[in-house]
């Protein structure tokens, strides 16, 4: 009985986790033309205008093991082509902090506020914040199982 438990641990684990190939969004709203926001910079990121690209493909800007989400924002009168606010959006091979679905944040000495996220799932650098995956935590949990007490 006990294995059985065991292989269907194993199997879930498997099949939630998928393939160790991630896929993040990838844009930066200083490529927008003048008074267009593809990145997300004023608006809400539109997930249907954007494909998620693999992030160890030649598609990739960088490729990496994480996505990450950058946005700055000026000061008032602080602008720098035509906007006051950036987002960037892309694969990052290494996080800054060394973990991921943590955000980090400051200020630049010139007043540029800035806030740069790292996440671990497919695709989770498209929202205004970053979450962890829930794939990642069921996976944990269920890893867990077999260590913990199992009463009859």
């Amino acid at each position: 009985m006990q294995t059985e438990v065991y292989r269907l641990v194993f199997i879930l684990v498997i099949s939630v986790c998928g393939s160790l190939a991630i896929r993040c969004y990838q844009c930066s709203s200083d490529q927008d033309p003048k008074g267009v926001d593809n990145c997300g910079a004023y608006k809400p990121f539109n997930k249907t205008e954007h494909i998620a690209i693999e992030c160890n493909t030649d598609e990739s800007v960088m490729p990496g093991s994480f996505c990450m989400k950058v946005v700055q924002q000026g000061p008032r009168g602080f602008i720098w082509d035509g906007r006051w606010r950036q987002v960037i959006r892309r694969c990052a091979s290494v996080a800054d902090t060394g973990v991921t679905g943590v955000c980090n944040w400051g200020v630049y000495e010139n007043g540029v506020y800035w806030e740069e996220c790292y996440c671990a799932g497919d695709s989770c650098n498209s929202a205004r914040s970053v979450n962890t995956n829930t794939y990642w935590r069921l996976a944990s949990l269920l890893l867990l199982a077999p260590f913990l007490p199992i009463r009859s």
